[in-house]
């Protein structure tokens, strides 16, 4: 099977979603500060994008952890079905290996 830096490709794919719901958390957490100070903001789309495809964990910390979307029904409802589907490809990608 093929490795990449010494790592299997489920374990690849793990330390990416690692790193991407880590990024995720940043940006929420950015986002907030620039929203406080009242600068630009991360576009809402590009935050939904990032929780969309992996960041899902990330996203739904950061707006518990910096209080931030909360209140966006968008963002409430559709974080969590995201972070249900990730984990739901999560658990049968890792059944297969």
């Amino acid at each position: 099977m093929m490795q990449l830096f010494g790592l299997q490709p489920a374990d690849l794919v793990l330390v990416l979603l690692l790193l991407l719901n880590a990024l995720t958390f940043v940006v929420y957490g950015i986002d907030k500060w620039r929203a406080q100070g009242g600068r630009w903001c991360i576009p809402e789309r590009t935050l939904l994008l990032l929780a969309a495809f992996g960041g899902a964990l990330g996203a739904c910390l950061g707006m518990v952890v910096w209080n931030h979307k909360t209140s966006h029904k968008r963002f409430r409802y559709l974080v969590p079905v995201f972070v249900l589907l990730q984990g739901l490809l999560a658990f049968y990608f890792l059944r297969l290996y």
